[in-house]
């Protein structure tokens, strides 16, 4: 288990931050990631740092966005956790193999797949479980 600190606004209200998130980082080494978890991940652009985002689509998934609506496979997909969202559309893709597309929760302010792309599983740090600091927001993702 891993306790980094996040960076970014992207999963307000869920993770705020400068929170302490603990991060199962066996969770895909026994089994594999699936639409909704929220995982940690490393990420280059702009700079080096731990990212947070939720999982939205899976290898070989149809992905598009209409008027910040989230479409997978031509089903929309029911999201209750995004409580800021961005009425921008992006071009439909598909997750390439190895790959995940993932958004943040703050759609109006997150950096995510919508701007620089696929997250290869290979830098899935792990899953995210629970905040542990600051107290106040201790508890479950």
């Amino acid at each position: 288990m891993r306790t980094p600190q996040v960076s970014g606004l992207s999963m307000e209200p869920h993770i705020d931050s400068g929170e302490v998130v603990v991060i199962n980082t066996m969770a895909y080494k026994f089994g594999r990631p699936a639409r909704g978890d929220i995982i940690a991940f490393h990420h280059d652009q702009p700079t080096a740092a731990i990212f947070i985002k939720r999982i939205i689509g899976l290898p070989g998934d149809r992905i598009a966005i209409d008027k910040g609506r989230v479409i997978v496979n031509g089903t929309p997909l029911d999201e209750p956790y995004v409580r800021y969202p961005d009425g921008r559309s992006f071009a439909g893709v598909t997750v390439p193999p190895g790959t995940l597309y993932v958004l943040g929760d703050n759609r109006a302010d997150s950096d995510d797949s919508r701007f620089w792309g696929f997250v290869p599983q290979g830098e899935v740090l792990g899953k995210a479980l629970l905040g542990i600091w600051p107290l106040g927001h201790l508890g479950s993702l």
